[in-house]
């Protein structure tokens, strides 16, 4: 049976006067459930200063928590991760709309992350990052929906120049844009001693990719993983706030696929 462990950590930074990322998790409470939905986790990073990011971020991760919760178990975490982020996007858009003016531009990344036997499915808008951890190296499940990164994937700036430019930071799709967000999902198949690691760019901003498997390859304790980055992200940098979640694989149920159901593997 698939087993984990988790840490995750959330910090003002050294310059905001408010955080405005926001982390949630849901762990199942019995081994049906593990089976069932698994486990899930979800990190936002709300957008626009005035404009109640922090509002935003808490609206979006809760409404993916408790949509979770009550989400019927299915074969498919894609579609569920899918429906989960929409109604997030619509819950942050609502949100906007009845805080008046004060909520106009109310918006926020999200990244959400389900793990359940030995796949884990994630689904993103926005600039946050989810990373796999492997033998020391860490490689980035998402891609970036900002400017800067879509003008590289369409060639048209090269990886330095969307890295300096200054729409590196401009999100081309977020959550409270429009009543209809495009999602991005992507799923890997895990393997024991994996680690999952989801950041705001208050992390990433700061920390390589590099330092980052090395700071968690150090440490077999994941909160203290997770402080070290935090602490070291202040020190780079701090301009922002800093949000961390790190989920280590100890095991995993090998499962196959057939006609949409899964089936154990021998």
């Amino acid at each position: 049976m698939l087993d984990l462990e988790f840490a995750e950590l959330s910090d003002l930074g050294r310059v905001r006067a408010r955080n405005e990322d926001y982390l949630g998790h849901v762990v199942p409470g019995s081994p049906a459930r593990a089976r069932s939905h698994g486990w899930l986790f979800a990190l936002a990073d709300g957008v626009g200063g005035q404009r109640q990011g922090e509002v935003a971020s808490r609206a979006a991760v809760q409404e993916v928590v408790g949509g979770f919760q009550r989400a019927k178990g299915t074969a498919l975490q894609k579609e569920l991760l899918n429906q989960l982020v929409q109604a997030a996007n619509a819950r942050v858009c609502e949100t906007g709309a009845l805080a008046g003016p004060s909520g106009a531009g109310m918006a926020s990344t999200i990244v959400v992350c389900g793990v359940r036997f030995d796949r884990a499915t994630i689904a993103y808008v926005g600039d946050s990052r989810c990373y796999l951890i492997r033998n020391g190296n860490a490689q980035p499940i998402t891609r970036d929906h900002t400017i800067a990164a879509e003008q590289a994937r369409m060639g048209l700036l090269s990886a330095e120049e969307a890295a300096a430019a200054s729409t590196r930071h401009v999100l081309s799709r977020s959550l409270g844009g429009n009543l209809f967000v495009s999602v991005e999902i992507d799923e890997v198949q895990l393997r024991a001693e994996d680690v999952l690691l989801q950041c705001s760019d208050g992390l990433y901003g700061a920390v390589s990719a590099l330092e980052m498997a090395q700071t968690v390859s150090r440490h077999r304790d994941l909160n203290a993983a997770a402080r070290e980055l935090v602490s070291s992200a202040n020190e780079k940098d701090g301009s922002d706030n800093i949000s961390v979640q790190l989920i280590r694989i100890r095991s995993v149920e090998r499962m196959g696929m057939y006609r949409g159901r899964p089936y154990k593997l021998r």
